[in-house]
């Protein structure tokens, strides 16, 4: 942190951001960790909740315990893949994003071994800003989608083309969405694949 910064945080009785400096060592200390094993680490680091599934039979049991666990009732999901699990688990679902949907099921672009991050597009949450998204996110995605950095995430990205609206997710907060809910809830189905 610069000088700057910790003189403001010391007036302004803010405290300093140990948080990051403690995530930046954790990634430090996990540079020659599997990229799954140090996804993994950093996303349950910064407040995620991280469920590894063998097969999507496993996926569907953890989804169906985190809507129970969490008295889940309505679900905004865009994803047509995705709506099949929540119809054999029988849970409300919407197309759109509904006041009262109270999480949200979606798939995600890559998922960020550098710093435990979740990288979103308009594919997964239509035109709809992250922090517009409910409180609880619960998040399906595949062991092929981590990547080691977001230069990484980029480049594949650009080689497929006609992805817009990027954004990103990590634990219990965007960071690049200023104005998100500091209270969400974020859960991570990874499945093998």
């Amino acid at each position: 942190m610069s000088l700057f910064k910790r003189i403001v945080s010391k007036l302004t009785n803010q405290p300093e951001d140990d948080e990051k400096q403690s995530l930046e060592k954790l990634g430090d200390s996990l540079k020659n960790a599997d990229l799954d094993y140090k996804f993994a680490q950093l996303f349950t680091h910064s407040g995620g909740f991280f469920n590894y599934c063998a097969d999507e039979a496993e996926a569907l049991q953890t989804l169906n315990q985190i809507i129970k666990i969490e008295g889940i009732n309505s679900v905004f999901c865009c994803d047509k893949d995705l709506q099949g699990f929540l119809n054999v688990i029988k849970i409300n679902n919407t197309p759109e994003l509904q006041s009262h949907n109270d999480a949200a099921f979606i798939s995600c672009e890559y998922l960020i071994a550098y710093d435990g991050r979740i990288m979103l597009s308009h594919n997964n949450i239509l035109h709809y800003h992250s922090s517009r998204l409910p409180g609880k996110i619960i998040i399906m995605a595949n062991v092929s989608q981590i990547v080691n950095n977001l230069n990484d995430a980029m480049g594949k990205i650009k080689r497929t083309g006609n992805i817009k609206n990027l954004t990103s997710i990590s634990g219990n907060h965007s960071k690049l969405d200023a104005a998100a809910n500091n209270n969400t809830k974020l859960f991570l189905l990874l499945i093998e694949d």
